[in-house]
């Protein structure tokens, strides 16, 4: 399994964690506040993560202390440079500024109330006094935010709201609002927090110390897990979980990988198997080299990539953000006319007409819309990545949803991954032992299932033959590999690619067509032009794969394969599974499949793989899969990844798509339904001020929490 973050390629790029952003609104402030810092040249914030990425302008440093302070001039805290995958360290609700604001806030609305019925000749003023100490924070929020260029905001419509209600002498429903107010910012804050904290949970799965070992015989040191550097060595005990990514040394044991990737079954490592931190040493004692820093190990990896995907908002998203910018001009406007129009026209008391402006202004406050989208979206990633299905954006969520065909790589996708050597062929009077030998020298460095079964073969020979150094070794994509051998081009290829370089005698075609019968894949060694041999494996197919693809069969998406190996092999894996197959297939074969089916409308393809030659198809697709043991270049090159290495991951990824989609409709309708109906009850006088705040409050509420029933999707 290995995964890739890039954050940004600017080298001065910095990620600072932010506490206090809840919604699409903290975003826009938080940005607009950043890029008046001098020396910022751009800024994003993530409230569903907690982050807000700054890009500095060419040759420029920022001053960390303007940006804090702007921060905290919006209400904020800042942790800057923190470890990987460091969660914001958000206080309990009671004390953060939201809970001090609503039980401030909420005790003076209960002392005004006992001093308005105790003594009734002090009229109104206990609710005077209750509401303008509880509005100052709002107010001060309302201004930091207009500086920034950002008018219309939450707090600037609840600050008219209450003052307005003030000036027409409605003191105690201004009491009430301001309460409820802040009761609805403590709820969407304590939500956004929930959703933050099931993924920044992940770094809590790393120990914070490890036992080092400084040198052969010595006894283990204790020191802090970060601190680790690769190259270095630990001990790990039995019911240990590792401190770092590394590769085994010594010693074997059952490792559990749910916390990285949800499987449920431990699986036996040993010497010179890879491990990751987070993962459960069961029952040996392991002595593990680290290959990774803290700060770029799976799991601070894993968070990474979750928090740039949350930061990549889906085009439903991108839309509701989009509306809500010129729907709060709108509703104002509509306010304006609601309370100038009607004392006009109808004869209607001021008074009331304010009254029913203002409580419109409550009511249209799209805090629910805004909210509902990001919520469904960042709950849906978060929940993918504790299954072990990385997503890389909202985007990708919602395009999976869509898909309709999905074609998938034969080795170490379909099948186990995992071919063994059957047969070693030896013409020209080449011996069978040279054959083996120069097939894995040069297949030695290379990361495909089938080098490492004939680099495995080789070394488990009765007679292990010795394995030469290789020259000018290079991947042939889609095709084998080639390099120089004492002085001598020697080649490993597919039938295809040798028939296409090098005559093949009717000796090497007949031996190479038989194998291929029996469902065999072929590599043909070349030296100097010339076959002299040929290596045949079979790979049988994962456990799970007829399962995957059915469950693909019932969400109505129909599975191709599409190999590079020869067609007869493909031909007899796609019978066992029972799908369309495709061989004898070049890296741009499979992307012109995947092309040709897009152009022909089939609807959007999604394209599974796990390796080099599957780079051009998973580039092409309108959603890239990679499989979670592949390679470097199919983990970049995809748009989201299965770390559990199974094919029913598919389907559970669709699935998840449709299910966040559905939530997000849901979400939409429910704000949007709450809004119509007391928009027009407002309108017409039947609900007043403390209705309208909690009906957005309730709104903003109920679509939080049906978001984020996502973090406990049934797969």
């Amino acid at each position: 399994m290995t995964l890739s973050a890039n954050n940004t390629a600017h080298p001065s790029f910095q990620r600072l964690r932010v506490s206090g952003m809840d919604c699409a609104g903290c975003e826009r402030k938080a940005v607009a506040a950043a890029t008046r810092v001098a020396g910022v040249a751009h800024a994003e914030a993530n409230a569903a993560a907690g982050t807000l990425d700054i890009t500095p302008e060419p040759n420029v440093t920022p001053s960390p202390e303007a940006i804090e302070q702007a921060m905290r001039g919006l209400g904020y805290a800042v942790v800057s440079k923190p470890a990987a995958g460091e969660a914001v360290d958000e206080p309990a609700w009671w004390q953060s500024a939201k809970g001090k604001l609503v039980l401030a806030s909420g005790a003076l609305l209960a002392l005004a109330a006992v001093l308005h019925l105790a003594w009734p000749a002090l009229g109104s003023w206990p609710f005077v006094a209750a509401t303008l100490v509880g509005l100052y924070p709002i107010v001060q929020a309302a201004w930091q935010a207009l500086r920034v260029g950002e008018v219309f905001t939450i707090e600037a419509l609840m600050s008219i709201a209450a003052v307005g209600a003030l000036i027409i002498g409605a003191a105690a429903e201004s009491a009430v609002v301001v309460v409820l107010f802040a009761v609805g910012e403590l709820l969407e804050g304590v939500a956004s927090s929930r959703a933050r904290r099931s993924i920044s949970a992940l770094s809590d799965l790393t120990p914070s110390t490890a036992w080092r070992l400084a040198s052969v015989g010595e006894a283990p040191e204790e020191v802090p897990a970060d601190s680790l550097a690769p190259g270095q060595r630990v001990l790990v005990r039995p019911g240990d979980r590792l401190p770092c990514d590394g590769r085994i040394e010594q010693g074997g044991s059952y490792i559990d990988e749910s916390p990285v990737n949800g499987e449920a079954e431990p699986r036996y490592k040993r010497g010179g198997d890879d491990v990751f931190a987070g993962t459960v040493n069961q029952d040996g004692a392991l002595t593990v080299e680290v290959t990774r820093r803290a700060d770029d190990n799976t799991i601070a990896r894993i968070i990474r990539l979750v928090e740039d995907a949350q930061a990549a908002k889906a085009p439903v998203a991108r839309f509701i953000d989009r509306f809500a910018r010129w729907y709060m001009p709108v509703v104002v406007a509509l306010a304006l006319l609601l309370a100038v129009v009607p004392p006009l026209v109808s004869g209607m008391a001021w008074s009331e007409s304010i009254y029913r402006a203002l409580a419109l202004l409550l009511i249209a406050c799209p805090c629910a819309l805004v909210i509902s989208t990001p919520a469904a979206i960042a709950a849906g990633l978060s929940s993918g990545a504790r299954r072990g299905l990385l997503i890389k954006g909202g985007a990708v969520l919602e395009s999976l949803g869509k898909l309709k065909v999905v074609a998938l790589d034969k080795t170490g996708t379909l099948t186990a991954g995992a071919p063994e050597v059957t047969d070693i062929e030896a013409w020209h009077g080449v011996e069978r032992a040279e054959v083996l030998s120069l097939a894995g020298a040069l297949e030695r460095e290379s990361g495909h299932p089938i080098a490492a079964a004939i680099v495995a073969y080789a070394n488990a020979a009765r007679e292990k033959p010795q394995l030469p150094a290789v020259e000018d070794g290079r991947a042939i994509a889609g095709a084998g590999v080639s390099g120089r051998i004492g002085g001598v081009e020697v080649t490993l290829a597919s039938p295809r690619y040798a028939a296409g370089v090098a005559t093949l005698d009717e000796v090497a075609n007949a031996r190479i067509n038989a194998l291929e019968e029996e469902g065999k894949s072929i590599s043909v060694l070349l030296k100097d032009g010339v076959a002299v041999g040929a290596i045949a494996l079979r790979d049988e197919p994962r456990e799970d794969a007829r399962k995957g693809l059915d469950a693909l069969s019932k969400l109505g998406v129909k599975a191709v394969m599409l190999s590079g190996d020869n067609a007869r092999s493909a031909a007899a894996i796609g019978k066992m599974l029972g799908i369309e197959a495709h061989g004898e297939l070049m890296p741009e074969d499979k992307a012109g499949y995947v092309s040709r089916w897009q152009q022909e409308g089939r609807g959007p393809v999604g394209k599974v793989g796990d390796g080099i030659n599957d780079a051009p198809a998973l580039a092409a697709a309108d959603v890239g899969i990679a499989m979670g043991g592949g390679t470097d270049v199919a983990l970049e090159t995809a748009d989201a990844a299965l770390l559990k290495n199974r094919v029913a991951g598919i389907a559970e990824l669709i699935q998840l798509s449709r299910a966040t989609l559905a939530n997000v409709k849901t979400n939409v309708a429910l704000a949007l339904g709450f809004k119509a109906i007391f928009l027009v009850t407002t309108a017409l006088g039947i609900t007043g001020l403390w209705i309208a705040v909690m009906a957005d409050t309730g709104a903003t509420v109920l679509v939080t929490l049906n978001a984020m029933r996502l973090l406990r999707h049934k797969f």
